[in-house]
């Protein structure tokens, strides 16, 4: 097997993994982990040939752009105090405590090693959260912490890895220029990513095409990261700020088949390269294997230390940050998302799962020093991250699901029920409104205007059935039987028209590209 058929692999097993999860109830991004752990040891698949400062470009760009798709910056401020405490306190709290762990167990490990070890092990991974947390029904408010957790932690935890990177090689620090350069990284990302979302955002405009817009976002994300690393600014940050400024000012209510066809294009990229990264993650047990070679003993040992300091460190810090967090939220009435039990906490604990990020970070580590020496440890630092990752992703990853019926946290789908029908008589309202704005200049008639009323409130009963009294609800519902049959059969005929110029395609004479076009004509009618 060559490394062209292992990426094929890799992206059959992303297809395949996702009805799997969904029927085993296990998060798809931990099967395609178990996939590349046992893909490792088959003695045909080849050795990853990537280089490791591609990882990170390559892959976590789609992967944040899709993630920040299905959230907001209205989600963002409002929980930025749950989110600062684990994206940014807790990434430091992590790094510090696993560092000195490290620094004392691991002989001749230096404290600058030992600080980054901690920084590419620290930052729980977004993708690995958001997929747990979409595919086992947690409520919202965790939903939401956990997205905004494993999207800002990385920003944190990379530029701490950095620094430590840097003081490890030239072997001094400076504490004053690390806090100036985590600072300065973060502007630079914030302006590059602001700048380039409104530029892509006017460039969005003057495309029109849908096929040209959203090949446009696929390429936002990667030139948000470039840029901003050739800035010497947080990359990740670059791209979060872009996406969530297209997010917010991106979107025409009335561009409906962009809208659609960027939400199936944003699907597919964001399960082949999920994919595609977890089963990489699965596949570095080759390096930690060469690395253990007569050492076993002692470096499960200390990647056992390691992983438990982690774990432990997340648990010691979410309790009283949850308190904490409950109490400012009682006494000022804060609109934010918290945890409301001690299960809901629990379940944010387990759920903090490394992944991509703590790969890519821990292969980064350079082979020599300034000084032309091997960097110290290094073998040992990667079995270690490796350690951390397998633990945290397949053990608490493959137990979550059970861990969550068993606490019974499940996201209050009566709440989710109101909100819909909420939004639903928001919408038939906003309907009525404009059929009574364009009565004043269209010459409609009662008949009319009536037939167009009862569309109005269709808008809402589709949207929420549960809309209107029973009487009207029955009369609706007679309406919609007859729609029904007249859908069907018009789909039928439809479906006889679309046949027939198929047909058309393979007569000789016949232009295809004449043929395709008639075909979408006749498919976005389908669509009404």
């Amino acid at each position: 097997m060559d490394q062209l058929a292992l990426l094929f692999v890799l992206l059959l097993g992303a297809v395949v993994s996702v009805p799997l999860g969904d029927r085993f109830g296990l998060p798809s991004p931990v099967l395609m982990t178990l996939l590349g752990i046992v893909l490792a040891v088959l003695d045909f698949v080849p050795n990853v040939d990537i280089p490791p400062d591609l990882i990170l470009p390559a892959l976590l760009p789609p992967l944040l752009y899709a993630a920040v798709r299905r959230t907001s910056w209205r989600q963002f401020t409002a929980n930025k105090r749950p989110i600062f405490l684990l994206a940014v306190a807790l990434v430091f709290v992590t790094t510090a405590v696993v560092a000195a762990v490290a620094h004392s167990v691991v002989p001749g490990l230096p404290i600058a090693a030992a600080v980054a070890l901690g920084a590419l092990v620290a930052p729980p991974d977004p993708v690995a959260a958001t997929a747990v947390a979409g595919q086992l029904g947690l409520p919202r408010r965790l939903v939401s912490i956990l997205e905004g957790e494993g999207l800002f932690n990385d920003v944190t935890a990379i530029v701490l890895y950095h620094v430590a990177i840097a003081a490890a090689i030239s072997g001094s620090f400076s504490l004053q220029g690390a806090a100036l350069d985590f600072l300065l990284s973060a502007v630079v990302a914030v302006a590059v990513g602001l700048g380039l979302g409104w530029a892509a955002n006017r460039l969005m405009d003057s495309l029109g095409d849908p096929t040209l817009q959203i090949s446009l976002t696929l390429l936002v994300p990667y030139a948000a990261y470039v840029l901003a690393e050739e800035l010497h600014g947080s990359g990740v940050l670059a791209v979060l700020t872009t996406a969530l400024f297209l997010a917010e000012y991106a979107n025409d209510a009335d561009d409906v088949m962009t809208r659609l066809a960027g939400h199936t294009f944003w699907n597919i990229v964001d399960t082949l390269v999920t994919g595609v990264a977890f089963g990489l993650i699965g596949l570095e047990l080759h390096n930690a294997i060469r690395t253990a070679s007569g050492r076993w003993g002692e470096l499960l040992g200390w990647a056992a230390a390691i992983v438990g300091v982690v774990v432990l460190v997340r648990l010691a810090w979410l309790l009283p940050a949850t308190w904490l967090t409950k109490r400012l939220h009682a006494k000022r009435d804060l609109d934010e998302d918290i945890p409301t039990t001690w299960r809901e906490t629990v379940v944010m604990w387990w759920a903090g799962m490394r992944g991509v990020a703590s790969v890519a970070l821990a292969l980064a580590i350079p082979l020599e020093m300034e000084n032309g020496e091997p960097f110290p440890n290094r073998d040992e630092m990667i079995f270690v991250a490796f350690g951390v990752i397998m633990a945290t992703l397949v053990l608490q990853g493959l137990s979550l699901p059970w861990l969550v019926r068993k606490l019974g946290v499940q996201a209050d789908t009566d709440r989710e029920k109101e909100f819909e029908k909420t939004l639903a008589v928001r919408a038939a309202k906003a309907a009525k409104q404009r059929l009574r704005e364009l009565e004043a200049t269209e010459d409609l008639s009662d008949e009319l205007t009536e037939q167009l009323l009862r569309r109005a409130f269709d808008i809402g009963y589709r949207i929420s059935p549960d809309l209107g009294e029973d009487e009207r609800r029955e009369a609706h519902e007679q309406r919609a039987r007859r729609i029904k049959l007249v859908r069907r059969i018009q789909g039928e005929m439809l479906s006889a028209a679309r046949h027939e110029v198929l047909a058309a395609r393979s007569e000789p004479g016949a232009n295809p590209e004449v043929v395709d076009r008639v075909l979408r004509h006749l498919d976005v009618r389908s669509l009404k």
